[in-house]
Order: structure tokens, then C-alpha cells, then sequence
């Protein structure tokens, strides 16, 4: 484990609202965390957790805090990249198993991808969709490997992942739990500091790596500060629009876009619908 990173450093020179928690807070919400990594692979009857290991802070921090909860051998981590990866990332991916000591499989997915590229050459042509592609072969390499071993899949998501719908519809989310599921970015970032994760991952910038170049803030719209803001304060929080603007003088646009995203994503946050009885 690498030495404990200084918390105060973790927020951008002029964030719209602090979020940090507290020491006390950050302690509970570990020991929290990893008891419930626990008890979802007890309450399973498994063997252990499959985790998807993408060299970014999410997955780093929900890799650290469930060998904390399982122990190494509790733990398979799958490093699934392609062709549009940046090396470097997935790099570090396999550096963070390393460092954890845990089993890991480094499985090319590209040739996986291309087999539906070829068979469906109209839909190819669309960079969205074949980034959804890479994201839902990934979950099917999990569960292969989590049903052959007994072990249940864990997601890396963040809250305002979720809240913003960005995320692959049964991709990324096709996971048996969400450990850091409530935690805001900000938070993410400070918790993972907290464990230990290496400063040089807990301050990369955010990608889903679903084609080259790609960002969290250029899909989003917005840095991951200012959507935590107004997730907490007006989505979460209830604060009124104009009241949101003005606490954290932001334009209304922003929050306007936020909310946007919030409600066009309903659907990947419920069950899908049937008729009525």
C-alpha cells in the first residue's frame, strides 16, 4: 500500500460546494463499505467477487476497500482493454492488482468486439455504439468468470454516475452491487486517499475509455465538482433552482443540464416496465 495522501489537495483551486467528509465520516464510510462487501458475497454463498479493473479511481478504490472486506484471494480482478485504450491506464491497472496482490486476468476484448462489428456493420459505423459494445462485453467476461467461480460481480459506479445516467445500460451497471454507489466524486477521490490509494490515481482525469480521447467532463458537460454541487444541493437536496444558482454561482444552464441528464436517465435507474395487471 502506498503512503496516505494529504486530503486537503483533493478539490479543484475553486470547487462549487466542499463535500469532504470528515475524518470520523471517511473512517465510518469505510468500515461501512467493506462490511457491506461482505455481507453481499456471505448472504450469496460465494467464494469471493469479480471486479473489472480499469486503472481509474473508481475501480481502484472498490478493488482496495474489497481486499480490505475479502482478503486477496477474495478478490479475481479483470483488466479488459482495447484497441481505443490509453496503454498507459491500463497500465495502471495492472498495477493496482499488483500492488493488492490479487489474482487478475488480462483479457483482450477487441477481437470479442469486432465479431459483433463484422456481423452488424450498419450500427459499427456509430462511435456510441460500439463504445456501448466494449462496455457490455466487459460485463459478460465478468459474470463468465464470477459464475465459474462462484463469486459475485462488484460495480464501481459513483453516485453521480448514477444520478446522471452515465453509465452503459447493462454494461457497466450489470453487477451484482455497488459499493461506492452513494458516494459522491469528491468523495470518491477523498476515500481513496484515505485507504491509500497512489495521489497519481486518485488525481487522474476521469474516462469510461469508450473511444480515444475520451472524458468524463467533455461527455458530462461538466467537471464532476460542479455536477457533485448541484446533485447534493438541488437534486438530492431539493434546494430551488434560483437558489442552487445563487449558493453556488454557477450559471443556470448548468444545473438546467444536470437535471436534464437526471431525468433523461430515469430509465437505467428502475426495473424495465410492463403493463399493468
Amino acid at each position: 500500500m502506498s503512503q496516505h495522501v494529504d486530503e486537503s489537495v483533493l478539490l479543484s483551486e475553486d470547487p462549487p460546494l466542499d463535500l469532504r467528509l470528515s475524518e470520523a465520516e471517511l473512517e465510518r464510510t469505510r468500515e461501512r463499505i467493506v462490511s457491506f462487501i461482505a455481507d453481499v458475497v456471505d448472504d450469496a454463498g460465494a467464494d469471493g467477487a469479480v471486479l473489472g479493473l480499469s486503472g481509474g479511481i473508481d475501480s481502484t478504490l472498490t478493488a482496495y476497500l474489497a481486499v480490505e472486506a475479502l482478503g486477496a484471494d477474495g478478490l479475481h480482478a479483470m483488466t479488459m482493454p482495447t484497441a481505443v485504450n490509453d496503454p498507459a491506464v491500463m497500465s495502471d491497472a495492472e498495477r493496482v492488482a499488483a500492488d493488492l496482490d490479487v489474482e487478475y486476468d488480462v483479457v483482450e476484448i477487441q477481437p470479442i468486439a469486432e465479431a459483433f462489428f463484422d456481423a452488424l456493420p450498419g450500427p459499427a459505423s456509430d462511435r456510441m455504439a460500439r463504445g456501448n459494445v466494449y462496455v457490455r462485453t466487459r460485463a459478460v467476461c465478468n459474470y463468465f468468470v464470477a459464475n465459474a467461480e462462484n463469486r459475485v460481480v462488484l460495480g464501481t459506479g459513483n453516485r453521480a454516475e448514477a444520478m446522471t445516467g452515465y453509465y452503459t445500460k447493462y454494461g457497466d451497471q450489470a453487477v451484482d452491487c455497488n459499493p461506492i454507489g452513494n458516494l459522491y466524486k469528491q468523495q470518491v477521490r477523498q476515500l481513496a486517499a484515505h485507504v491509500g490509494v497512489p495521489r497519481d490515481l486518485v488525481m487522474q482525469e476521469p474516462t469510461a475509455g469508450m473511444w480515444e480521447g475520451q472524458t468524463d467532463a467533455d461527455e458530462l458537460g461538466l467537471d464532476y465538482d460542479t455536477v457533485d454541487a448541484i446533485l447534493a444541493l438541488h437534486v438530492d437536496g431539493g434546494l430551488s433552482r434560483s437558489a442552487t444558482v445563487r449558493e453556488l454561482d454557477v450559471p443556470a444552464a448548468a444545473v438546467d443540464h444536470v437535471v436534464e441528464l437526471y431525468e433523461a436517465s430515469k430509465h437505467k435507474r428502475a426495473m424495465p416496465p410492463a403493463p399493468s395487471r
